[in-house]
């Protein structure tokens, strides 16, 4: 897909706009897990989450080579639509953003407020993108997908950053919505030698990749109901699957009671907060924790794009269950 050396020239685009975000080793959760771990905090990107860094290189190619073209459209259910405004933003480029019905009122307002025209439509993500593809059809405009080389390139460039500050981790769990979090660190991986063990995570209301990982090939499910949007995903894209089969070894699912859990811990043991998605690869190794003993574990908090309602509701509504979370 690409070599070091653009992943070189991406992280100059991305340091351009960003500052590199921290890996940090927190001690509590070293004591919660019973083992070394290190968190790559893609919360702290000025978009709150780590697809801005692929928004930022698409836009940089665009801009190079079609300066044409009158604007980009794509879906979303938020950070890929506040990575596309951010960087539209930084090159005058009019966005366009579908997303769903029902969708995250506050990452819709962080999109409009980095300059996103907002169009609500559908039911689910797959309905937003359907109906934006007709949009740009209609109106000349460039769609944006959701997996593209180039936004794989820009993510991963946080895997490049993480395995040179913590370059002994021996398995990192990574969240997968779309694909390309964990494309990226697989392909940075592999460019830069690096033995380490990739996990993939999904939730168990959004199996998509794990039931196609199983099988061997594309297997689609008919609904996405998880509360982690950032990994509501139905129809796995092909490449994706092609670079996570060949790449991962496993992906581990985590019900919607375990990243809650994830997302309480994180706020405990850091003071960091967690989107879903974002505590989806904490939640995971909780899961295994008893199979990291004596290992060093790398975690990707993917986001940090929580709708305070949804916290309140979601991540605090049983106060005993936090309480034994938090005592664990």
């Amino acid at each position: 897909m690409f070599n070091l050396a653009e992943i070189e020239r991406a992280h100059d685009i991305v340091r351009a706009a960003m500052t590199p975000t921290a890996a940090h080793a927190w001690p509590l959760l070293a004591q919660r897990l019973g083992t070394t771990v290190v968190v790559k905090h893609e919360n702290h990107t000025p978009a709150g989450a780590f697809k801005v860094r692929g928004g930022l290189v698409y836009m940089d190619r665009l801009k190079r080579e079609r300066p044409q073209t009158a604007g980009i459209i794509s879906a979303t259910t938020g950070n890929h639509g506040q990575s596309l405004a951010f960087a539209g933003s930084r090159h005058r480029l009019p966005v366009t953003i579908y997303v769903p019905h029902g969708n995250s009122t506050e990452k819709n307002r962080a999109m409009k407020a980095f300059g996103a025209n907002l169009i609500e439509y559908g039911e689910d993500f797959e309905a937003a993108r359907d109906e934006a593809k007709r949009h740009a059809a209609r109106d000349g405009l460039e769609i944006v997908p959701s997996f593209h080389r180039d936004l794989v390139l820009g993510v991963s460039t946080y895997a490049l950053e993480l395995f040179r500050s913590a370059p002994d981790i021996d398995v990192l769990y990574v969240p997968i919505g779309q694909g390309s979090g964990i494309s990226g660190c697989i392909l940075a991986r592999d460019l830069l030698g690096k033995k380490t063990e990739i996990v993939g995570v999904q939730s168990t209301e959004a199996p998509s990749y794990a039931l196609s990982f199983k099988a061997g090939t594309i297997v689609s499910t008919n609904s996405s109901n998880t509360r982690a949007d950032g990994v509501a995903t139905r129809i796995p894209d092909p490449e994706a699957f092609e670079i996570i089969r060949k790449g991962a070894s496993r992906i581990v699912q985590v019900t919607d009671d375990e990243i809650g859990a994830a997302i309480r811990a994180y706020w405990t043991d850091t003071h960091n907060l967690a989107e879903g998605a974002g505590a989806a690869a904490l939640a995971a190794a909780l899961q295994e924790k008893a199979n990291l003993r004596g290992k060093r574990v790398g975690l990707v908090l993917s986001g940090g794009n929580i709708d305070f309602e949804l916290f309140r509701k979601w991540v605090m509504a049983d106060d005993a269950v936090a309480q034994k979370v938090m005592m664990a």
